[in-house]
């Protein structure tokens, strides 16, 4: 095992995770891995992802050989999953909302991946980070993701081979991801299509932000119900970044109902007279009203089309019957197909 030693040079580093990625040119999510091996010490004792390091110290990173397969064992996690579809090579699940998907810092224990070992699902492994567009290092069987707080379908690869091929169906528009979203105020153009590149926030690691320079993306979103200070969406991914949905409804001035990250306002944006209203709603929310409601795709291996639908979540339903003003939909069991959310598709 190669050990790097070197001293820090600066009045005070960022966060060490961010700093040793950059130094070393590590990606954050293999830096966070080393310090959480605690291979990352000064005078001999393990350093904390969150810590900075002022001038002077001396930090030594044992780093594996080159020729070592990265780590392949994820602690097993209990929790119950719904899954809407299963065979020997994929599965997709109703993913809850508060679930992490994959490993990362705060979080190599809870998460999805976690979870699926602990069931003994097969997963994929083959992709090693960065081996081709579609590299998934770190995060076997993940084909696409949800943020940990959206709820909804998604889908996971338990070969290589599936993995890939999903991954190219991906990159060639061929994977339909539909999404509900409950939106401040009323979109004036319906369809829309919103096209603006997003990177993340160069002073707000954890939030991204539509800027020039960064990633193509591409928003498809019809308005399928209009209430008095809120549309519901239907919302169709072109591409799909992180946190592309909320960044880009709120950078067009739609932002969705009970997002923390990017609220700008939220019921402060509404008009005074249906403010009281508005914060009744946003009492209601206890996170972002958005739904991953439909996926569909051929299958990797048999071609055949596979069309799934999630209904509106319960924790979420008391926000949408405030929204639409309309207490029965509290007694709907299926509040979506009720509001004419699927109507296209059949």
């Amino acid at each position: 095992m190669a050990a790097v030693t070197f001293c820090i040079a600066v009045p005070q580093t960022e966060r060490l995770d961010r700093f040793l990625a950059d130094q070393l040119a590590l990606s954050r999510t293999v830096a966070a891995r080393l310090i959480a091996d605690k291979r990352v010490t000064t005078a001999g004792r393990p350093l904390r992802a969150s810590v900075q390091l002022e001038r002077g110290a001396l930090v030594s990173v044992e780093l594996p050989p080159p020729d070592e397969p990265p780590p392949r064992s994820y602690a097993p996690a209990h929790r119950d999953l719904t899954f809407v579809y299963e065979d020997a090579h994929l599965a997709v699940l109703d993913k809850p909302a508060g679930l992490v998907v994959h490993p990362g810092p705060g979080h190599w224990d809870d998460t999805l991946v976690n979870v699926l070992v602990g069931r003994g699902t097969a997963l994929s492994q083959g992709w090693a980070e960065g081996a081709g567009r579609g590299g998934q290092g770190g995060r076997p069987g993940i084909v696409h993701r949800l943020d940990r707080d959206t709820s909804g379908l998604l889908l996971v690869a338990k070969t290589d081979e599936a993995h890939r091929r999903l991954a190219r169906l991906i990159e060639r528009r061929q994977v339909t991801r539909v999404y509900a979203a409950v939106a401040w105020g009323h979109v004036a153009k319906s369809p829309v299509t919103i096209e603006a590149p997003i990177m993340r926030h160069p002073k707000d690691r954890k939030r991204m932000t539509v800027l020039a320079g960064g990633r193509h993306a591409v928003t498809h979103a019809v308005v399928v119900a209009r209430w008095a200070q809120t549309d519901l969406l239907r919302v169709a991914l072109g591409t799909g970044r992180t946190h592309q949905i909320r960044v880009h409804l709120a950078y067009v001035g739609h932002p969705i109902v009970g997002d923390r990250d990017y609220a700008f306002g939220g019921s402060r944006r509404v008009t005074p007279s249906e403010r009281r209203a508005a914060e009744r709603l946003e009492a209601r929310a206890p996170r972002q009203l958005l739904h991953a409601a439909l996926l569909s795709f051929p299958h990797p291996v048999t071609q055949q089309q596979v069309v799934l639908r999630s209904e509106w979540p319960a924790d979420l339903l008391p926000a949408l019957a405030e929204a639409a003003a309309d207490p029965s939909l509290l007694a709907q069991r299926n509040p979506l197909q009720y509001l004419g959310f699927f109507a296209s598709d059949e």
